[in-house]
């Protein structure tokens, strides 16, 4: 990958917003190479950006010029950035520019700016990077500038309008609004609804990760749900074969071991893997089996701690020496391809990949119903159990169920390939660049032209 670093600090006036922006509401030509920024606020190995990474690389590879434009260029994913991309890191500016520039950007927001933004006691620490964000899009002028998580999608609506060019914007939501802004421990991400019913409707394209999660949006913004298109998101890719073939170094995966139950995912309250281990307690009650969870915490210090908090759990359940914990690995499939059953346990999500990738190596799976995603992914329980939330004793149950009575690989490869890359990719570039038929009959360049006009004016 190639990395430049820059300041980008001049912003526009906004005399020329709306002309702009009824600009980028033109359709264009999908197949016709276009320069596209995808916004990621690191290179951590978390879900939301191992799928905003991957529709990067399918975008490169179908020959559009795609920067990475970062505001923390180091994490996992790091040595994954493929070398045709170009990573763009941002400089940070003060706090206080980074407060006041949204106001600057929209003053007619003044009321829903108030309490997540302006009055804030902590607001987004993203928001410094708002500034080189806008500088960023002046300069390069890309045709397209593509994020995900309501602050960086804030954050773009900002910057382009800051910077009055005529860039497309597609914004989008990975994870339930309702799980993580109305109870969230951030009190200003509890005021946020209003602030993202108004500034969303700024950018030319929503979308949702799940359809469950374009209604849970509308729900609790007010965003009129037809504004908002559901696309999955691009999980299944030409190399997950590949992947889930090569050798793996884990003992317990070894022919001849007792069948290994698989979790895979961040270390954090979200994925619920404590419940997990109560149900793994209670499987290896009655018979012989081991679970391996992947994954780290935001940093090496909380990952050691939850590591901790979860070897703790299992000691107290006397299954200790049974279950492992061996932190990120950056090929989880080939751990998928050997293990006898994978378990979603999380409590919510957007459209969870690891589910899906885990099908597309074959292996069986149980999960929780959890909004949103995993009932879209299993059809109602078609490809696997659904069971309900924080419920150990109906996960033992179901994971005892599937070890005896496994669907065959090949039907649980087919449903995968649903949800693969090239699916996902088409239709981000229908949607942000041709006249796709969308679900409610209208057309992308209906809803563009509708939303670009009323940028200034929500």
């Amino acid at each position: 990958m190639t990395s430049t670093a820059a300041a980008w600090d001049r912003v526009d006036d906004g005399a020329s917003r709306t002309r702009v922006e009824a600009e980028a509401a033109l359709p264009r030509d999908p197949d016709a190479r276009q320069r596209i920024a995808v916004l990621m606020p690191d290179l951590g190995g978390g879900g939301v950006q191992k799928m905003t990474l991957s529709l990067a690389a399918a975008l490169s590879a179908r020959g559009h010029e795609v920067d990475i434009v970062v505001y923390q260029p180091a994490g996992e994913l790091e040595p994954m950035v493929p070398p045709q991309l170009r990573v763009r890191h941002l400089r940070p500016s003060s706090r206080l520019r980074g407060r006041l520039l949204p106001l600057v950007a929209d003053p007619g927001a003044m009321g829903q700016l108030l309490l997540p933004v302006l009055l804030a006691r902590k607001p987004a620490p993203t928001l410094v990077y708002l500034r080189a964000l806008a500088g960023y899009l002046r300069e390069r002028r890309p045709d397209a500038l593509l994020a995900a998580a309501p602050h960086q999608n804030l954050e773009a609506v900002w910057a382009r309008r800051l910077a009055g060019v005529p860039t497309r914007l597609l914004i989008s939501e990975r994870t339930v609004p309702s799980q993580i802004l109305p109870a969230s421990p951030m009190w200003r991400n509890r005021f946020l609804p209003p602030l993202m019913r108004r500034a969303y409707q700024q950018a030319d394209v929503i979308v949702a990760v799940s359809k469950a999660l374009a209604e849970d949006l509308a729900a609790v913004t007010g965003i009129p749900r037809p504004r908002i298109t559901a696309i999955y998101n691009p999980v299944v890719g030409p190399d997950i074969e590949a992947l889930a073939a090569e050798p793996v170094d884990h003992p317990w995966f070894a022919p001849g071991q007792p069948p290994v139950i698989l979790g895979v995912g961040r270390l954090s309250d979200q994925k619920d893997f404590a419940t997990l281990i109560r149900a793994f307690a209670k499987v290896r009650a009655t018979r012989e089996a081991r679970l391996v969870i992947f994954g780290a915490a935001k940093d090496a210090a909380k990952t050691e701690l939850r590591r901790g908090e979860l070897s703790t759990l299992a000691r107290q359940l006397g299954v200790a020496e049974h279950v492992d914990a061996p932190g990120f690995t950056a090929n989880p499939f080939a751990y998928m391809a050997r293990a006898a059953l994978f378990v979603l346990s999380s409590r919510y999500e957007g459209l969870p990949g690891v589910l899906i990738q885990a099908m597309a190596t074959g292996c069986p799976v149980v999960s929780t119903d959890c909004p949103s995603g995993p009932r879209e992914i299993l059809e109602g329980g078609r490809w696997g159990p659904l069971v309900p939330v924080g419920d150990h004793a109906g996960i033992a149950a179901a994971i005892a169920g599937v070890l005896d009575h496994p669907l065959p690989p090949e039907l649980l490869k087919r449903r995968a390939r649903e949800f693969s890359v090239e699916r996902a990719v088409q239709r981000y570039l229908e949607v942000l660049f041709g006249e796709s038929s969308l679900a409610d009959g209208s057309t992308t360049a209906d809803r563009s032209s509708s939303a670009g006009a009323g940028a200034t004016s929500v």
